[in-house]
């Protein structure tokens, strides 16, 4: 017998893939950044300077912020149009 209230579970289970999708963010960045050094150093006059691995940790950043958004704060479209409905139905007295 399930005890669990659904929309919880649902919440519980939203937060959950964003922790793991942080994780995953820190851990393939991290590599990235110590590949980027390795290759700094090994070839300091050819490649290394430019940081390449900026392009990956802000454009997935972006998307990490947008999922944090979405789990934690309900900007969702089906939050969002929930919103909108109630807001609609005080509005016109309903």
């Amino acid at each position: 017998m399930d005890t669990r209230d659904p929309h919880l579970w649902k919440q519980a289970k939203a937060r959950a893939g964003f922790k793991m999708h942080l994780r995953t963010y820190l851990f393939v960045n991290v590599v990235l950044w110590l590949i980027w050094l390795i290759i700094s150093l090994v070839f300091q006059e050819k490649w290394g300077y430019y940081p390449w691995p900026i392009w990956a940790t802000l454009g997935w950043g972006i998307g990490l912020i947008s999922h944090y958004f979405s789990v934690y704060h309900g900007f969702n479209e089906k939050n969002l149009a929930e919103r909108e409905y109630e807001r609609l139905k005080r509005t016109h007295g309903l």
